[in-house]
């Protein structure tokens, strides 16, 4: 922790509706003191380097709700994409010393290599509290003092309108190579998770393109199965995708997870609407509507599919907590979707059956075809 000597340096967290959180400096010191975000929060018990280092958080503020981090350090392995993207962690309780015999740095040495400001000392779970009843907000916290911390959080506009993809998504195509199956699989990277390719990859060799890669340069690939990632921020802003995903529908089966699944609805027709304070964390209970089972799932967004605005796909999955819509399957097309994060980084495996559905959907495709 920064400071003189081993006393820490106070700081305090403020939110743009002038509720103030003292704490103290942890990770890497930002700019005049000063780190703004929308401030969001994470139920995990563990999985906290895979939660700072998911693109999806690009633009937010994570507070976790669990009360002592950091216990087993971080090691390069467990990274979900090449560096954090979030703006900032809030902590209650960091560990001093990591003990597990994968650690190669503590939890504030990654904050501070990868320049992502954090706060701890937090009364968290006073703040989870008025995120549940207030919702999710911009917020602004460090070392600064409170007026100006409260002027920066006043001025943050959180992620709604935005395109964060284009922050986080990546410059060139990549290919990785096949782990076990025959499969040629296209995926966009609109932030997507290292769990999720290590998945694909067991289908096949999978071809990573940006973004804003067009339709026919993927189909030019000749792929068996496209895949739309997960993501940050609101998908509204993002009609260029959405455009070139219509031109992928009904030509190769496509798969969407998380920003994925509200970009093909979005395809379809369906709206979009924002959660009060999203769902974050490794333990939503979600119903396959199909089995009638129950699965517990990893949850990572702020953005929903409206139920009932979508005529041309079946609903295939709900949130048991507030009853959001959580899969959808087109009727027309072969292309299905869910919200939640089956590759579990980090969070239970109850649904990586999802990845197997998609490699028998490119089979019943490639034998149609034949």
């Amino acid at each position: 922790m920064r400071g003189t000597g081993n006393r820490p340096q106070a700081a305090a967290l403020v939110l743009s509706d002038g509720e103030v959180f003292e704490g103290e400096a942890i990770g890497a010191a930002p700019t005049d003191g000063v780190a703004t975000g929308e401030v969001v929060f994470n139920t995990v018990l563990s999985g906290y380097q895979e939660v700072i280092t998911d693109p999806s958080y690009a633009g937010q503020i994570i507070t976790f709700t669990v009360s002592h981090l950091g216990n087993y350090g971080v090691n390069d392995e467990d990274h979900e994409s090449r560096r954090p993207f979030c703006r900032g962690v809030v902590v209650r309780d960091l560990a001093r010393r990591r003990s597990n015999w994968r650690a190669t740095d503590d939890l504030d040495g990654l904050l501070r290599a990868h320049g992502v400001p954090g706060i701890a000392g937090i009364d968290t779970r006073r703040l989870t509290r008025h995120l549940r009843d207030a919702g999710a907000m911009p917020g602004a916290f460090g070392t600064a003092d409170e007026a100006t911390l409260a002027a920066a959080a006043a001025a943050e506009p959180g992620t709604d309108g935005l395109d964060l993809v284009a922050t986080v998504t990546r410059d060139a195509a990549t290919t990785v190579p096949s782990t076990g199956g025959g499969r040629r699989i296209v995926a966009f990277d609109f932030g997507i998770k290292a769990t999720i390719v290590r998945h694909l990859a067991g289908l096949g060799e999978v071809t990573i393109v940006p973004a804003s890669t067009s339709a026919s340069d993927v189909l030019a690939l000749e792929p068996d199965g496209v895949f739309l990632s997960n993501g940050p921020g609101d998908p509204e802003p993002l009609v260029g995708i959405r455009t070139e995903i219509a031109a992928l529908l009904g030509e190769v089966p496509v798969f969407g997870i998380c920003l994925g699944h509200q970009l093909l609805a979005g395809t379809l027709g369906a709206e979009t609407f924002k959660l009060p304070f999203g769902h974050h964390g490794g333990n939503h209970p979600v119903r396959n509507l199909a089995t009638g089972a129950v699965e517990i799932t990893s949850q990572n967004h702020n953005y929903c599919v409206a139920e009932g605005s979508l005529p041309s796909a079946e609903l295939t999955h709900v949130n048991l907590n507030d009853n959001t819509v959580e899969g959808i399957r087109c009727r027309d097309v072969p292309a299905f979707s869910v919200q939640y994060h089956p590759e579990a980084g980090p969070g239970p495996h109850d649904s990586r059956y999802l990845f197997d559905e998609f490699d028998q959907l490119m089979a019943r495709c490639q034998g149609s075809a034949a």
